[in-house]
This record gives C-alpha cells, structure tokens and sequence, in this order.
C-alpha cells in the first residue's frame, strides 16, 4: 500500500474502499472491500424497548468529539471476544487528522465522568462510515449506536455503512447487501449536504429513531 494520507483515505472511502491493520504492534495497512457490505437502515432501525428506557433514563451522559483519541485507544484495548486489535499507530495517527478537519467523530457514553463506552467513524457527505466500538458498562456501547442514529437521521444522512456484520448489529436491523449495490447507495448518499448533529438528549435520540425523516437511500 502507497503512504496512506488523510487525503488519499477519504478517496478511498468514496470508492468504497477502507484501510484495516493486521495488528497493534504492525504498522502495516491493506485496503478492504467486503462483498456482501454490512449497512444499517437508517429509517428501519430497530430499537429494543429495553435499550429506549436505558437511553431515556439518563443513566448515561452522552457526548460527540469531547475524547475522540480516548475513544480510538479504548476500541483498540483487548476485549473478551478479541484479543488482538486490527488498529495499529497509523490508523489512530490518520483517523486523528480526518477528525481536525472535521471528517470523523466519536460518540461517547460516560458514567460518573468516567468514559465507559463509545464509537467512532468517518462522515463524508451523507454516509457515515463505522469503524469500531467498546463498552466497558453494560449497553454502553448500544446506547452510543443509537445516539449515531439519532444524529445521522436528524443530520440528513441516508448511509450507515458498517463493514462486517456481527450478531450485535444484526439485532438492531443491520442487513448485508452486494457490494455494486452498496456503491450505488453511496454514490448518491455522498452527493447529499449533511450537518453531523453533536448535541442531542436521549429522548431526542430515541425519537429520531422511532420517528425517522424520510431518508433516500
């Protein structure tokens, strides 16, 4: 792979392409290119009413962009069902400089100001494109997802993409599709002009979700 620039990856993401590393401790990058690709239906998401009651509560105070490097090196940190990470020293380095310029965000989940769970990914247009999550509390992870959501819905967006399906994302309505029809639905989701919503409540969140805005798709 040619030296990777902030540039350079956002034209890959507009491809359809994104870099993944093979380890922590190995800076090599490669591209991927899944076929079937992994979307989350923005108008179709479906929200457990468990999970709407934990996001209403409050119990957790969410943010966007307050600790975007915590967020990255938190995802990055060995979990139960990963020992070994696929984000490496060029991927925090370039992730960090899209979101200077404005192109990746976080949002965090943080419980008696402690960061507790959060995700990260990249905007470009009307797509968003996942990258990775982590909990370190129960549903931390999940109330994050659905305040992307809810962000995504009322900011104009119409692509989720979330690479990889796993059984966590399949609860929530994320469905495989083929790859030509994938970049058939992001070529006209990078046409669209989003704002990426950063302040938003839980009830807000939830409403967003239950109540999409007609997204095209």
């Amino acid at each position: 792979m040619r030296t990777l620039t902030p540039d350079l990856l956002l034209q890959a993401y507009s491809a359809g392409l994104f870099p993944m590393g093979e380890r922590r401790d190995d800076p090599t990058l490669y591209w991927l290119d899944p076929d079937p690709r992994t979307v989350m239906p923005l108008d179709r998401f479906h929200l457990p009413h468990r999970l709407a009651r934990t996001v209403r509560s409050g119990r957790y105070q969410v943010r966007c962009d307050s600790a975007f490097s915590a967020v990255i090196a938190a995802c990055a940190e060995p979990a139960a069902n990963r020992r070994e990470s696929w984000i490496n020293q060029p991927i925090e380095s370039l992730y960090a400089a899209l979101f200077d310029r404005g192109h990746a965000h976080s949002v965090e989940t943080w419980h008696d100001g402690q960061l507790v769970g959060g995700l990260y990914g990249v905007s470009l247009g009307g797509a968003f494109f996942g990258e990775s999550m982590f909990s370190r509390e129960r549903d931390a992870s999940k109330v994050a997802l659905v305040h992307l959501v809810g962000r995504l819905v009322i900011g104009g967006y119409s692509l989720l993409d979330c690479q990889f399906m796993t059984a966590h994302l399949r609860q929530f309505g994320a469905l495989e599709i083929a790859r030509s029809e994938y970049r058939a639905r992001l070529q006209r989701a990078l046409r669209r002009t989003t704002q990426f919503q950063r302040e938003l409540d839980g009830a807000a969140a939830c409403a967003a979700v239950l109540h999409p805005r007609t997204v095209t798709s």
